[in-house]
C-alpha cells in the first residue's frame, strides 16, 4: 500500500513514480498488483507527460493478512 499512499497524497509524473519504486522494492509486484486492482492509473497530463494517481477504489483493508 505504499505506492497507493505515494501517488494518492498528488499525481506524480511516472519517471518518478517508477523510479522510487524500483530503488525501494525491485523484486515486488505491487506495481503490477496496484493496477491490476485498480488502485492506481495512468494518464498523460496537459504537457503530455505520463501521470500516475490514485483512484478513487481503496483496497478492503480487512482482507490484508
Amino acid at each position: 500500500m505504499d505506492l497507493v499512499t505515494f501517488v494518492a497524497s498528488e499525481p506524480r509524473p511516472y519517471d518518478e513514480v517508477i523510479d522510487a519504486w524500483r530503488t525501494l522494492c525491485p523484486q515486488l509486484t505491487v506495481w503490477e498488483d496496484a493496477i491490476n486492482r485498480g488502485l492506481i492509473t495512468r494518464c498523460r497530463g496537459e504537457d503530455k507527460t505520463l501521470i500516475v494517481q490514485a483512484t478513487s477504489r481503496r483496497p478492503d483493508v480487512a482482507s490484508r493478512p
